[in-house]
């Protein structure tokens, strides 16, 4: 496969990506003004959720293969911390959507209570650990990345997220979970499908050129 060809992949791959975090913030927003309730908040967030992984991964994937050889050390790290992320991220959401969720509507939920994401919980530090390799990811995709134009921006974009994903860290590992709390972790609704925008938008122009040279 040509690294155009591979970046055409990468480019649909992100605004895909990017698409289903922004529904995920539209879902959040929804349920946090009361117009989405049981078992159809729960169903979207998780749902929303795991649709960012394959396409994310893919993109990340082509960023990797349409990057010099000189800067591929970096993308092939901001693979493996891809690969956690989704490892972490669909292992949560599947738990979610196939297991807790039914269980709640059929009232046997203490038979799998350990499985709930609930502040502090296993799973909930499942949540955590994917997103924070997601940040990890988007961070070391950065050399890999010129100093101009939509580059540049995406390489803002990165920076941003990873203080984004740092301040919702807080948000997962404070002692003591509040909603007010949450708000924190508010600027990841922008910083992440910013970053998967723009990393998109590099790989369109890297279709139409040469493997980056970064």
């Amino acid at each position: 496969m040509t690294t155009s060809s591979v970046a055409r992949i990468g480019l649909w791959s992100g605004v895909a990506a990017a698409s289903a975090a922004l529904g995920y913030d539209v879902v959040q927003l929804l349920q946090m003004a009361g117009m989405l309730r049981f078992p159809l908040d729960e169903i979207l967030i998780f749902g929303t959720s795991l649709c960012i992984i394959v396409p994310f991964v893919l993109e990340m994937l082509a960023l990797h293969h349409s990057t010099s050889d000189d800067n591929r050390f970096w993308t092939h790290g901001a693979l493996i911390f891809t690969t956690a992320y989704a490892v972490f991220g669909s292992a949560n959401y599947v738990v979610q959507l196939t297991t807790v969720i039914p269980a709640k509507l059929r009232g046997t939920l203490a038979a799998v209570q350990v499985l709930e994401q609930t502040p502090h919980s296993l799973l909930w530090d499942f949540d955590a650990l994917a997103y924070i390799s997601m940040g990890v990811a988007l961070l070391l995709g950065i050399p890999a990345l010129g100093h101009a134009g939509v580059e540049r921006g995406a390489r803002w974009a990165c920076i941003a997220n990873l203080i984004a994903t740092a301040l919702a860290g807080v948000v997962y590992f404070y002692p003591r979970f509040s909603s007010n709390l949450l708000l924190l972790g508010s600027p990841w609704a922008v910083t992440a499908p910013l970053s998967m925008f723009l990393l998109a938008l590099v790989l369109r122009d890297r279709a139409h050129g040469s493997v980056g040279r970064r």
